[in-house]
Protein backbone atom coordinates (compact mmCIF):
# COMPACT_ATOMS: atom_id res chain seq x y z
CA UNK A 1 0.00 0.00 0.00
CA UNK A 2 2.79 2.40 0.82
CA UNK A 3 4.04 2.26 -2.76
CA UNK A 4 0.83 3.70 -4.21
CA UNK A 5 0.93 7.18 -5.63
CA UNK A 6 -2.13 9.35 -5.07
CA UNK A 7 -4.16 9.35 -8.30
CA UNK A 8 -5.87 12.19 -10.12
CA UNK A 9 -8.60 9.81 -11.31
CA UNK A 10 -10.24 6.62 -10.07
CA UNK A 11 -11.82 4.02 -12.35
CA UNK A 12 -14.40 1.55 -11.11
CA UNK A 13 -15.85 -1.68 -12.38
CA UNK A 14 -19.67 -1.60 -12.21
CA UNK A 15 -21.27 -4.91 -11.15
CA UNK A 16 -19.80 -6.15 -7.90
CA UNK A 17 -17.85 -2.96 -7.26
CA UNK A 18 -20.19 0.03 -7.45
CA UNK A 19 -23.51 -1.79 -7.77
CA UNK A 20 -24.88 -4.88 -6.08
CA UNK A 21 -26.74 -6.06 -9.17
CA UNK A 22 -26.80 -9.73 -8.16
CA UNK A 23 -30.43 -9.70 -6.94
CA UNK A 24 -31.79 -8.67 -10.33
CA UNK A 25 -29.38 -10.84 -12.31
CA UNK A 26 -30.22 -13.90 -10.25
CA UNK A 27 -33.96 -13.16 -10.41
CA UNK A 28 -33.70 -13.03 -14.21
CA UNK A 29 -31.85 -16.34 -14.27
CA UNK A 30 -34.43 -17.97 -12.03
CA UNK A 31 -37.30 -16.76 -14.19
CA UNK A 32 -35.65 -18.52 -17.12
CA UNK A 33 -35.29 -21.69 -15.07
CA UNK A 34 -38.92 -21.61 -13.95
CA UNK A 35 -40.04 -21.06 -17.55
CA UNK A 36 -38.24 -24.29 -18.45
CA UNK A 37 -39.76 -26.22 -15.54
CA UNK A 38 -36.73 -26.02 -13.27
CA UNK A 39 -36.63 -24.93 -9.66
CA UNK A 40 -35.09 -21.56 -8.76
CA UNK A 41 -31.50 -21.59 -7.58
CA UNK A 42 -30.50 -20.30 -4.15
CA UNK A 43 -28.99 -16.84 -4.58
CA UNK A 44 -25.91 -17.76 -2.55
CA UNK A 45 -25.05 -20.60 -4.94
CA UNK A 46 -24.74 -18.35 -8.01
CA UNK A 47 -24.03 -14.90 -6.55
CA UNK A 48 -20.34 -15.20 -7.46
CA UNK A 49 -21.36 -15.47 -11.13
CA UNK A 50 -22.85 -11.97 -11.18
CA UNK A 51 -19.62 -10.52 -12.62
CA UNK A 52 -19.47 -13.06 -15.45
CA UNK A 53 -22.19 -11.51 -17.59
CA UNK A 54 -25.29 -13.07 -19.12
CA UNK A 55 -23.41 -15.99 -20.67
CA UNK A 56 -21.65 -16.88 -17.44
CA UNK A 57 -24.91 -16.77 -15.50
CA UNK A 58 -26.74 -18.86 -18.10
CA UNK A 59 -23.95 -21.43 -18.16
CA UNK A 60 -24.05 -21.58 -14.37
CA UNK A 61 -27.83 -21.90 -14.32
CA UNK A 62 -28.07 -24.36 -17.22
CA UNK A 63 -24.85 -26.37 -17.05
CA UNK A 64 -26.06 -29.03 -19.49
CA UNK A 65 -27.17 -26.65 -22.24
CA UNK A 66 -25.49 -27.03 -25.62
CA UNK A 67 -24.11 -24.08 -27.56
CA UNK A 68 -27.33 -23.41 -29.47
CA UNK A 69 -29.57 -23.51 -26.39
CA UNK A 70 -27.10 -21.37 -24.45
CA UNK A 71 -27.23 -18.70 -27.16
CA UNK A 72 -31.04 -18.73 -27.07
CA UNK A 73 -31.12 -18.49 -23.30
CA UNK A 74 -28.62 -15.63 -23.30
CA UNK A 75 -30.84 -13.69 -25.70
CA UNK A 76 -33.88 -14.28 -23.52
CA UNK A 77 -31.89 -13.41 -20.41
CA UNK A 78 -30.83 -10.06 -21.84
CA UNK A 79 -34.36 -9.20 -22.95
CA UNK A 80 -35.77 -9.93 -19.50
CA UNK A 81 -32.92 -8.29 -17.58
CA UNK A 82 -33.11 -5.09 -19.65
CA UNK A 83 -36.66 -4.60 -18.35
CA UNK A 84 -35.80 -5.44 -14.73
CA UNK A 85 -32.27 -4.19 -14.14
CA UNK A 86 -33.15 -1.79 -11.30
CA UNK A 87 -35.69 -3.66 -9.19
CA UNK A 88 -33.52 -4.69 -6.25
CA UNK A 89 -30.08 -3.53 -7.43
CA UNK A 90 -28.50 -0.84 -5.29
CA UNK A 91 -25.10 0.79 -4.69
CA UNK A 92 -22.98 -1.06 -2.15
CA UNK A 93 -22.82 0.52 1.29
CA UNK A 94 -20.26 3.31 1.31
CA UNK A 95 -20.17 3.84 -2.46
CA UNK A 96 -22.30 6.99 -2.51
CA UNK A 97 -20.17 8.53 0.22
CA UNK A 98 -16.98 7.58 -1.62
CA UNK A 99 -18.12 9.08 -4.93
CA UNK A 100 -19.33 12.25 -3.24
CA UNK A 101 -16.01 12.64 -1.44
CA UNK A 102 -14.05 12.17 -4.67
CA UNK A 103 -16.18 14.83 -6.33
CA UNK A 104 -15.74 17.23 -3.41
CA UNK A 105 -12.00 16.81 -3.79
CA UNK A 106 -12.25 17.65 -7.47
CA UNK A 107 -11.15 14.18 -8.52
CA UNK A 108 -12.30 12.55 -11.73
CA UNK A 109 -13.93 9.14 -11.65
CA UNK A 110 -15.27 6.83 -14.31
CA UNK A 111 -16.69 3.38 -14.98
CA UNK A 112 -15.09 0.57 -16.96
CA UNK A 113 -17.41 -2.41 -17.32
CA UNK A 114 -17.92 -5.40 -19.56
CA UNK A 115 -21.67 -4.75 -19.41
CA UNK A 116 -22.75 -3.56 -22.86
CA UNK A 117 -23.67 0.10 -23.15
CA UNK A 118 -27.36 -0.70 -23.67
CA UNK A 119 -27.42 -2.07 -20.11
CA UNK A 120 -24.67 -0.05 -18.48
CA UNK A 121 -26.08 3.37 -19.36
CA UNK A 122 -29.56 2.75 -17.90
CA UNK A 123 -27.94 1.23 -14.81
CA UNK A 124 -25.89 4.37 -14.24
CA UNK A 125 -28.96 6.48 -14.98
CA UNK A 126 -31.01 4.58 -12.41
CA UNK A 127 -28.24 5.01 -9.84
CA UNK A 128 -28.13 8.75 -10.53
CA UNK A 129 -24.55 8.62 -11.79
CA UNK A 130 -24.78 8.98 -15.55
CA UNK A 131 -24.21 12.73 -15.49
CA UNK A 132 -21.73 12.53 -12.62
CA UNK A 133 -19.34 9.95 -14.03
CA UNK A 134 -16.48 11.39 -16.03
CA UNK A 135 -16.73 8.50 -18.47
CA UNK A 136 -18.46 5.21 -19.12
CA UNK A 137 -16.51 2.63 -21.09
CA UNK A 138 -18.76 -0.38 -21.65
CA UNK A 139 -18.10 -3.84 -22.97
CA UNK A 140 -18.87 -2.75 -26.52
CA UNK A 141 -17.11 0.64 -26.36
CA UNK A 142 -13.75 -0.72 -27.52
CA UNK A 143 -12.81 -3.56 -29.90
CA UNK A 144 -11.88 -5.81 -26.96
CA UNK A 145 -13.41 -5.85 -23.44
CA UNK A 146 -11.55 -6.56 -20.21
CA UNK A 147 -9.13 -8.28 -19.57
CA UNK A 148 -7.80 -6.35 -22.56
CA UNK A 149 -6.22 -3.04 -21.48
CA UNK A 150 -8.11 -1.20 -24.23
CA UNK A 151 -11.13 -0.16 -22.10
CA UNK A 152 -8.90 1.13 -19.30
CA UNK A 153 -6.75 3.11 -21.69
CA UNK A 154 -9.87 4.56 -23.33
CA UNK A 155 -11.26 5.59 -19.94
CA UNK A 156 -8.02 7.36 -19.09
CA UNK A 157 -8.08 9.13 -22.44
CA UNK A 158 -11.64 10.32 -21.81
CA UNK A 159 -10.70 11.54 -18.32
CA UNK A 160 -7.62 13.31 -19.64
CA UNK A 161 -5.06 11.41 -17.59
CA UNK A 162 -2.31 8.88 -18.13
CA UNK A 163 -2.93 5.33 -16.90
CA UNK A 164 -0.19 5.72 -14.30
CA UNK A 165 -2.17 8.65 -12.84
CA UNK A 166 -5.23 6.47 -12.19
CA UNK A 167 -6.35 3.69 -9.87
CA UNK A 168 -8.67 0.94 -11.07
CA UNK A 169 -10.94 -0.69 -8.50
CA UNK A 170 -12.69 -3.95 -9.40
CA UNK A 171 -13.87 -7.28 -8.03
CA UNK A 172 -12.77 -9.58 -10.85
CA UNK A 173 -9.36 -10.85 -11.90
CA UNK A 174 -10.06 -9.42 -15.36
CA UNK A 175 -10.09 -5.95 -13.81
CA UNK A 176 -6.64 -6.50 -12.35
CA UNK A 177 -5.32 -7.91 -15.63
CA UNK A 178 -6.74 -5.00 -17.63
CA UNK A 179 -5.47 -2.37 -15.23
CA UNK A 180 -1.99 -3.83 -14.91
CA UNK A 181 -1.65 -4.19 -18.68
CA UNK A 182 -2.81 -0.60 -19.17
CA UNK A 183 -0.48 0.76 -16.50
CA UNK A 184 -2.85 1.73 -13.68
CA UNK A 185 -2.57 0.81 -10.04
CA UNK A 186 -5.11 -1.93 -9.30
CA UNK A 187 -7.25 -2.49 -6.21
CA UNK A 188 -9.42 -5.54 -5.56
CA UNK A 189 -12.88 -4.84 -4.10
CA UNK A 190 -13.36 -7.88 -1.90
CA UNK A 191 -16.98 -6.95 -1.12
CA UNK A 192 -17.91 -7.94 -4.67
CA UNK A 193 -18.52 -11.22 -6.45
CA UNK A 194 -15.26 -13.04 -5.90
CA UNK A 195 -15.43 -16.82 -6.41
CA UNK A 196 -15.96 -18.67 -3.11
CA UNK A 197 -12.46 -20.16 -3.17
CA UNK A 198 -10.62 -16.92 -3.99
CA UNK A 199 -9.68 -13.81 -2.04
CA UNK A 200 -8.15 -11.83 -4.88
CA UNK A 201 -4.84 -11.65 -3.03
CA UNK A 202 -3.02 -13.75 -5.61
CA UNK A 203 -4.21 -11.77 -8.64
CA UNK A 204 -1.24 -9.42 -8.65
CA UNK A 205 -3.16 -6.29 -7.59
CA UNK A 206 -1.50 -3.51 -5.63
CA UNK A 207 -3.84 -4.17 -2.71
CA UNK A 208 -7.13 -5.70 -1.61
CA UNK A 209 -9.69 -3.66 0.33
CA UNK A 210 -12.76 -4.80 2.24
CA UNK A 211 -15.02 -1.76 2.00
CA UNK A 212 -15.30 1.23 -0.36
CA UNK A 213 -14.19 3.99 2.01
CA UNK A 214 -10.79 2.34 2.28
CA UNK A 215 -10.07 3.98 -1.08
CA UNK A 216 -9.91 7.28 0.81
CA UNK A 217 -7.67 5.74 3.48
CA UNK A 218 -5.29 4.59 0.76
CA UNK A 219 -5.19 8.10 -0.65
CA UNK A 220 -4.40 9.52 2.77
CA UNK A 221 -1.46 7.14 3.16
CA UNK A 222 -0.19 7.33 -0.42
CA UNK A 223 3.12 8.97 -1.12
CA UNK A 224 2.10 11.84 -3.39
CA UNK A 225 0.34 12.77 -6.59
CA UNK A 226 1.79 11.69 -9.94
CA UNK A 227 2.07 14.85 -11.99
CA UNK A 228 2.18 15.21 -15.74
Amino acid sequence: MSGLKRPIAVLFDLDGTLIDSAPDLIATLNRLRVDRGLTPLAAASVRHLASTGARGLVQGGFPGADQRLTAQLVERFLTDYRENLWQDSRPFAGIEQLLSELEQRGMKWGVVTNKVSGLARPTLQAAGWLERAGCLVAGDSTPEPKPSPQPVREACRLLGCRPDQAWFVGDDERDVMAGRSAGTATIVASWGYLPPDQSGRDWGADCVIDQPLQVLELMASSSGVIHG
